[in-house]
């Protein structure tokens, strides 16, 4: 799903219009009944029902929302932060459809009156005050509004987005915001409802009429939804076998490390692979041999600190024939020999390649050798590895997240996913994808060699959309994490937990993908 500016979805509103003969006022009346929808499905037991409005457009999606709630028998009322005679055009028709008359604050003594208060005291909040094409800050009538949604207790939906944000920031917002626990948006994404942590509950974005030609955008970013990955998580044909899904080979490990490069290959085959190998060294081996017993393993010549040998290369090489995608990485140790023979490997190899962790850190220094141009390769780093291999500090990376990853995947002609809060997906031309699953409970030892297996199973299972397989690794790697947090809390979660979720998440993913509007959580 793109991700628009506001500048960007008035010209998408105005080209729907213009070019596609949808008028402006049914955008409106669909908006305005798409939040109507989300309430009668998500909060169906609110009986009272207030609804803030503005004068803009903003006020008219709020107007129909009103209109579609009192058709379904609840009680509403709309709170008129303006006087009539200031709306004008779609938001004036849709005002005057209102089936009862609103209470029409002129100033923010208004908002002390009785029939107000008496008013305030609702099961459920819309705030349709501030649409995405305000710029903050927010003062006045509307602040003191604002003010009161903050300090109710009853649950708020915001229309489009909470009232005095910025729509197009991506950090931090400014002012006073008028909180929200849930988001109700329209056509596309805004930056700050994927970035700027609007909301603790849901974000949906409803289809409102405008057809896909409309939607354009020049950021190059999009977010992440379980729509656009759909088919890629869809049913199996009845006659498949395990030669239709890949066989990934893990190359990784080292005394001590034994669990990494076991995980990445179970979590491989718990994501859909229909095979995977781990090459370890040998002493290892019996260690990864013991995880699961579906792990098929292959021993590597290794040093005398229980790490791969150079020696190995022409082992890997006859191994590689055949797989469909090799991940480095996981457990490999920063010993000078193995990293020698990581930036070996990863330069010959002839089928795709996912790189992490001490994979990664091989290249620091000599990343003029790491280069995906006219193959695939892809590099998962977490923030200090990125650091590592873009020469900067973590504290750099974490400024600029965006930035510094684009730089490199452009310079290296490679897929960069840098982990994180709102872990990037970003191509080698800088198109970007935002995931938004995921939570803190993820920040422990393991959870990164799990993705790298998930991404190298999806690779393998989709080698034809590389892009979209790592974002449903991606995707679906987070959703597992949010869904053991249910289970597990978020301080005892370990890596491993992520494979016991991951089945949940996939169903998960599958209804969320057959829901009216798209969208996520938080």
């Amino acid at each position: 799903m793109k991700i628009v500016t506001a500048a960007e979805m008035r010209a998408i509103d105005r080209a729907t219009s213009e070019r596609f003969g949808v008028p402006s006022l049914t955008l409106m009346e669909n908006a305005g009944s798409a939040v109507a929808e989300y309430v009668l499905a998500h909060h169906l037991d609110a009986q009272k029902i207030m609804v803030f409005c503005g004068k803009g457009n903003n006020g008219g999606d709020g107007f129909v929302a009103a209109r579609k709630l009192h058709e379904a028998k609840k009680s509403v009322q709309v709170i008129l932060l303006a006087d009539r005679e200031d709306l004008h055009g779609d938001a004036a028709a849709m005002f005057v459809m209102l089936p009862e008359p609103p209470i029409v604050v002129h100033s923010s003594e208004d908002l002390k009156d009785k029939r107000v208060q008496l008013a305030l005291a609702a099961d459920l909040y819309l705030d349709a005050i501030l649409g995405t094409g305000f710029k903050p800050p927010v003062t006045g009538l509307y602040a003191d509004a604002i003010a009161l949604l903050n300090a109710s207790k009853a649950p708020v939906i915001a229309v489009d987005i909470p009232s005095g944000a910025d729509a197009d920031a991506m950090g931090p917002q400014k002012g006073i915001i008028a909180r929200a626990d849930a988001i109700v948006t329209f056509t596309a994404a805004r930056p700050a409802h994927v970035f700027g942590a609007l909301t603790t509950g849901p974000t949906y974005v409803a289809d409102i009429g405008s057809p896909e030609e409309a939607i354009v955008s020049s950021l190059q970013l999009n977010v992440v939804t379980a729509r656009d990955f759909a088919p890629m998580i869809g049913p199996r044909l009845a006659e498949s076998n395990k030669g239709n899904y890949g066989h990934v080979l893990v190359v990784g490990g080292s005394v001590g490390k034994a669990g990494s490069v076991a995980m990445a290959g179970m979590a491989a085959l718990r994501a859909g692979a229909g095979l995977a190998t781990i090459a370890t060294p040998k002493s290892v081996l019996p260690t990864v041999a013991r995880f699961h017993p579906e792990l098929m393993t292959e021993p590597l010549r290794e040093t005398r600190e229980g790490t791969l040998s150079a020696s190995a290369g022409a082992r890997l090489d006859a191994l590689a024939k055949g797989k469909s995608v090799l991940a480095i990485g996981p457990g490999i140790s920063r010993n000078a020999e193995t990293s020698e023979f990581v930036r070996t490997l990863v330069a010959g190899a002839e089928i795709p390649v996912v790189l992490d962790a001490d994979g990664l850190n091989a290249f620091e220094g000599v990343t003029d050798e790491l280069s995906g141009k006219g193959r695939v390769l892809v590099i998962t780093p977490h923030p200090g590895e990125m650091a590592r291999l873009a020469g900067c500090s973590t504290a750099d990376v974490q400024k600029d997240r965006l930035g510094v990853a684009r730089k490199f995947a452009r310079d290296h002609e490679l897929i960069v996913v840098l982990k994180g809060n709102r872990t990037l997906v970003v191509q080698p031309d800088g198109e970007t994808w935002v995931n938004t699953t995921g939570n803190p409970g993820m920040s422990t030892g393991g959870t990164g060699d799990i993705l790298t297996g998930m991404v190298a199973a999806m690779i393998a299972q989709h080698p034809k959309d590389v892009t979209m397989a790592v974002c449903t690794a991606v995707h679906l790697h987070g959703l597992a994490g949010d869904v053991m947090r249910e289970i597990v809390g978020e301080h005892s979660m370990v890596a491993t937990d992520l494979l016991r979720g991951l089945p949940d998440a996939f169903d998960r993913a599958k209804r969320t993908a057959a829901a009216k509007f798209a969208g996520w959580d938080g």
